[in-house]
């Protein structure tokens, strides 16, 4: 379904500006030198900014770069950054597709996905996030050791990724089938809502193996 145009979109964007990386790859490789940190960490698909906004919060002295392809959706992950005053996240609005020419090879520490699009059919394969052309992607864009924290509610999803992360030479860390909700514990708003109505969660963390 085709999501409506936010009202005002423009003029909410404009005044998220600064924390918008219009044109990203003036920083490819530079990344953690002109903002002043000694890590970053990328997440795909942020939607409405739950989950960024804590986890960057959480990690002060951590550079988060959130990727959304969807500008109606990106605009509130803006404005809930805006409003707490955060310092180490800018957004990027564009896809998955585009990292290569975003960030160089070796230069991110973590990748984040959250409840992508599970792209049900197989004509669709390779438009899953986990699909071994974007692990292929992540693998050369982490450090050494970069790992991959991957969460969904789809079943079909989650044991199709841990395929492809084996597959592919990511060695997995951590996995759990039914994740619950705990105190302190970060969550986007699709968690939030699935915690809420007791659907399971699927979430495995990857290590890159790939040198």
């Amino acid at each position: 379904m085709r999501m409506r145009k936010k009202p005002n979109l423009a003029v909410r964007m404009e005044r998220c500006s600064h924390i918008i990386t219009a044109n990203p790859t003036v920083y490819r490789g530079h990344w953690l030198e002109v903002f002043g940190y000694s890590e970053l960490r990328i997440e795909l698909g942020c939607g409405k900014g739950r989950f960024t906004v804590d986890v960057a919060l959480s990690e002060p002295d951590v550079l988060f770069v959130a990727l959304e392809k969807n500008a109606s959706v990106m605009v509130i992950a803006l404005e809930r950054a805006l409003e707490v005053g955060l310092q180490n996240v800018r957004f990027i609005n564009a896809f998955a597709e585009s990292l290569m020419e975003y960030f160089m090879p070796g230069e991110i520490s973590r990748f984040y996905i959250n409840f992508c699009d599970p792209w049900p059919s197989n004509r669709h394969t390779k438009r899953r996030l986990t699909n071994e052309r974007f692990l292929s992607l992540y693998s050369q864009l982490l450090t050494p050791e970069g790992e991959v924290h991957f969460k969904t509610d789809d079943l079909q999803l989650f044991e199709f990724s841990l395929r492809e992360f084996k597959r592919c030479g990511f060695k997995i860390l951590e996995q759990t089938r039914h994740l619950h909700s705990s105190s302190g514990r970060l969550m986007t708003d699709y968690e939030l809502r699935f915690a809420e109505q007791g659907i399971p969660i699927y979430e495995c963390t990857t290590k890159n193996t790939v040198i």
